[in-house]
């Protein structure tokens, strides 16, 4: 016996229903060390609060006294939001110390774990090393 038109529209129905979705977000872990951390102290130069990543740019000294740009990669926005974060947390000019995840390829980038604020606060803007329920 033959299929019906409606025998395989049930079956593509659930189907559809019945598929998990697919994550399409990349590994924190493929371009940062989840084993090695640094701190680094300096000047926001921007703040941009966007999706899927937050990016903070300072300006921090190094040991010559050379202005170096570091990028600072953060969770989304709205998971920053939900830690306590506020756009008015990191204006231009203000100094901020942050510790987070170096990049594997030894560039100016961390994955922010925590940052102190110029207030004192400090905040949590990343994400845990492994993935926990």
């Amino acid at each position: 016996m033959k299929p019906s038109r409606f025998s395989w529209s049930l079956l593509v129905c659930l189907g559809v229903l019945t598929a998990s979705p697919v994550s399409g977000h990349h590994s924190i872990a493929a371009g940062f060390d989840m084993e090695k951390t640094t701190t680094v102290t300096g000047t926001v130069t921007s703040m941009a609060w966007k999706n899927p990543h937050a990016l903070l740019l300072i300006d921090v000294k190094d040991a010559k006294g050379q202005t170096q740009t570091w990028s600072v990669w953060f969770s989304s926005s709205n998971g920053m939001y939900r830690r306590g974060w506020r756009k008015d947390d990191l204006p231009v000019g203000a100094t901020v110390t942050v510790t987070g995840f170096a990049a594997r390829d030894g560039s100016l980038q961390i994955y922010g774990g925590e940052t102190k604020l110029p207030d004192g606060r400090t905040l949590f803007g990343g994400e845990a090393p492994t993935d926990t329920p």
